[in-house]
């Protein structure tokens, strides 16, 4: 940081700044004005993707190193003297290892008298044997620490008790489901047009969308064992990794695009198929947006996030899946649009943008005020 920088009110620590839910959430949290002034934003690993938006708008971040123990070392250090020097009011974390950083930068800060520490929860039932041994310990450290942070936040109802069962003890806790833009992600029937006939897909076909990045919790071998057996439809996947895969002649491979909503424009579903893992599933509440009916596994919020507009099914459960696939895409198009314009209002009514913006300044607002001799106690 150039010194003479003025304070800021919020510092956010983030695991990395690559493609994922809670980098996009972060990046489009900092898209108000409001909060992309006065927020200044670290990533533990370098050279992420949302490093260039983040740099266009003009927002200061500080990349650090974190895949070696001399980063470690290092970073920890630039860290601490960031929050010295711009004296935040908040820092918040974004993932367990942003969260964990986030505590103990603050610790070592000495501001912890001073400046509030939020964390943020972004999964649900995560199956941490998936994953190497470095991440199931420092879920164990957030859950010992748990106690220490002024809130944690959560982007689901479901991560936060599942959370709560691991261990975790808020003094205060949130719940605030992602928001979707739903001015960029809408109906669009030139992109429609234009996207199928990139795609050699006729105007009348019916097209699955599916958007994830290839990782075990988004369990793309379901969905393309279900395309497999339903080969009078067509799908495609997009999201790194998809290029890779192997899957049926009727599933197109995409990886990872700049353009989603231009694809899912051209959509006639949006299927989620996670196993576990997912919190808030913006691949799902943007496929809705764009007034796709969903199809989602019954994994985090998806319940909650689908409503009445499409059909929920166990997770990891093919038959169910292609079940519920078969039954929307046997509805008349009357019915499939009406589902659409449902699942659009639904997005726009409850889990816009906006709304999340408005409710975290107002949590900010809240946690940034001047301690009244209470707030340290108060329950979630």
């Amino acid at each position: 940081m150039k010194s003479g920088e003025s304070p800021r009110r919020v510092l956010h620590v983030i695991t990395d700044l690559y493609v994922g839910g809670a980098e996009a959430a972060l990046t489009r949290l900092l898209s108000d004005p409001r909060m992309r002034d006065e927020s200044y934003v670290v990533s533990l690993l370098p050279k992420g993707e949302f490093a260039g938006p983040l740099r266009e708008a003009g927002i200061p971040f500080m990349e650090l190193n974190f895949r070696r123990l001399s980063g470690i070392a290092g970073g920890m250090i630039r860290l601490t003297r960031l929050i010295v020097a711009t004296k935040p009011k908040i820092v918040q974390g974004w993932m367990y290892h942003g969260d964990l950083a986030a505590l103990i930068a603050v610790v070592l800060s000495g501001r912890r008298g001073a400046t509030r520490l939020a964390w943020n929860i972004r999964c649900s039932n995560l199956d941490l044997a998936q994953y190497g041994p470095l991440l199931r310990l420092v879920v164990r450290a957030c859950a010992l620490f748990s106690s220490f942070p002024d809130l944690i936040l959560a982007n689901s109802s479901a991560g936060m008790e599942v959370h709560r069962a691991l261990g975790y003890r808020p003094r205060r806790a949130e719940v605030v489901p992602n928001g979707s833009d739903v001015d960029r992600y809408r109906p669009d029937p030139q992109a429609r047009a234009a996207v199928r006939r990139e795609l050699g897909i006729a105007d009348e076909a019916i097209l699955l969308a599916h958007v994830a990045r290839v990782d075990p919790m988004k369990d793309h071998g379901s969905f393309l064992q279900v395309m497999g057996e339903l080969p009078h439809l067509r799908a495609f996947i997009a999201g790194a990794g998809t290029e890779s895969l192997p899957t049926p002649v009727n599933v197109h491979r995409l990886g990872k695009r700049g353009d989603i909503p231009r694809l899912l424009a051209a959509a006639d579903f949006i299927v989620s198929s996670s196993a576990f893992g997912e919190g808030f599933s913006n691949a799902l509440a943007e496929g809705m947006a764009c007034g796709l009916p969903p199809i989602a596994t019954d994994v985090g919020d998806a319940t909650m996030i689908v409503g009445d507009t499409g059909i929920v099914v166990a997770p990891c459960d093919p038959k169910a899946l292609a079940r519920a696939i078969r039954t929307l895409a046997e509805e008349s198009p009357e019915r499939r649009d009406g589902r659409g314009r449902e699942a659009r209002a639904r997005i726009v009514d409850r889990f816009s943008l906006q709304r999340a913006q408005g409710r975290m300044r107002e949590i900010y607002d809240e946690l940034s005020a001047p301690a009244d001799g209470t707030r340290a106690s108060r329950g979630s």
